[in-house]
């Protein structure tokens, strides 16, 4: 994996832009040591198949910064690292030939490893430097998981999606009958819980497909918009059902999408989810929630977007649940993160009123103001889980 920008693990390390306003002295060892405009010990560390680690030889513990130089013909990914669990404590990704960049850490008592790992080239181990002094004090670090690792948390999630189809086949069979009875005021009251069924599940997406677009797509891309043939499912049955038109017009939509449906529950016993996405599709959920239904871009005319997104933090729970055995060991800040959850759950509750939501239009200044924070912060948060369940490469 090459990528144009660095990530980290969680709460970890992460390689950013270049640094500057630095000049170099020597150390006591000889090591390149740099003092910067920002105050810290910057450290000058080669990159290569053949000097990885190379220039850090005066260990010192606290926070400092590695400038990583890339002095290969490869992109390379580095990670550092403890030699003797493989635990990562900081990475860059895409680190460019012939291109520096500055990974800041915290540093502990303890041993340390570069690891390089260069584009179609085997991993690259440099020399182990023990930092003298107590472990504490140091920053987070985390054994990367692997992708024999993800596979039990993904049978598990495939099995929990397996369990709600029943219930979006029968919700939106209810839909479909109120609409062939001419009963629209039904049918308008049975189409949000058929959908909020299926946003539900929307660590699947990737793994659904096609059928995704046809049963949950919006005009984005077509060139009728509303009027477009291609738009089909949930969402055209909303611009329908809420702007007039009839229960004969109606029709052919409801019956398309029940077949998606009974189609779609019919072959997910056979498809297979990458297990190296789980992660991420805990953090995109809610990313594409803020995105999407938080600006309203979503809603067709019923006017339930915050339903949508109370959904699709259901759905959020039900992928982290499945990947908890992996994160409790590798993420400290788990229980931040579920009072993340419950106070945007709390605060998407406000707009709850019986079997009503209130429109995103009609929130106040501070209601929106809550929920935006609130979502935000989730957001982040899910960030440090899709880092922590990447696969990294460890050969």
């Amino acid at each position: 994996m090459t990528v144009a920008t660095a990530v980290g693990i969680g709460a970890l390390a992460v390689g950013g832009g270049s640094s500057g306003g630095s000049r170099a002295h020597p150390s006591a060892s000889g090591s390149p040591v740099t003092k910067a405009s920002d105050g810290l010990r910057h450290t000058s560390i080669e990159v290569s198949e053949g000097g990885c680690g190379r220039g850090w030889t005066g260990a010192t513990r606290g926070k400092q910064v590695f400038d990583l130089r890339n002095t290969s013909s490869r992109p390379a990914e580095v990670y550092l690292t403890n030699p003797a669990n493989g635990a990562v404590y900081g990475e860059v990704e895409g680190l460019g030939p012939g291109t520096s960049r500055p990974l800041s850490v915290t540093l502990g008592g303890g041993s340390y490893a570069f690891v390089c790992l260069p584009e179609d080239a085997d991993a690259v181990t440099g020399p182990t430097v023990t930092v003298s002094g107590p472990a504490r004090g140091g920053g987070p670090a985390a054994v990367p998981v692997s992708q024999q690792d993800l596979i039990p948390p993904t049978i598990a999630y495939q099995k929990w999606v397996a369990g709600r189809m029943d219930e979006l086949v029968r919700r939106t069979d209810a839909l479909r009958s109120a609409i062939h009875c001419g009963d629209l005021t039904t049918a308008r009251a049975a189409w949000l819980p058929a959908h909020l069924v299926y946003e539900r599940m929307g660590a699947a997406y990737g793994t659904f497909g096609d059928a995704d677009g046809s049963i949950n797509g919006t005009t984005a891309g077509l060139t009728d918009g509303v009027h477009d043939p291609d738009f089909t499912g949930f969402h055209r049955l909303e611009y329908g059902l809420w702007h007039g038109e009839s229960a004969s017009s109606l029709r052919p939509v409801a019956d398309r999408l029940v077949k998606d449906v009974r189609d779609l529950r019919d072959d997910w016993p056979q498809e297979r989810m990458d297990p190296a996405d789980l992660g991420l599709r805990a953090h995109e959920i809610m990313e594409n929630t803020v995105q999407f239904e938080l600006t309203g871009r979503t809603d067709y005319g019923s006017g339930t977007n915050l339903a949508t997104a109370r959904a699709n933090l259901d759905g959020t729970r039900a992928v982290l649940r499945r990947l908890e055995p992996l994160l409790k060991p590798r993420a400290p800040w788990l229980p931040e993160l579920e009072s993340d959850l419950d106070r945007a759950q709390r605060t998407l509750e406000r707009s709850h009123h019986g079997d009503r939501w209130t429109p995103l239009d009609r929130l106040g200044r501070t209601g929106r103001q809550r929920l935006n924070a609130d979502t935000g912060a989730l957001v982040e948060r899910l960030a440090q889980v899709a880092a922590l369940m990447d696969v990294r490469r460890t050969r």
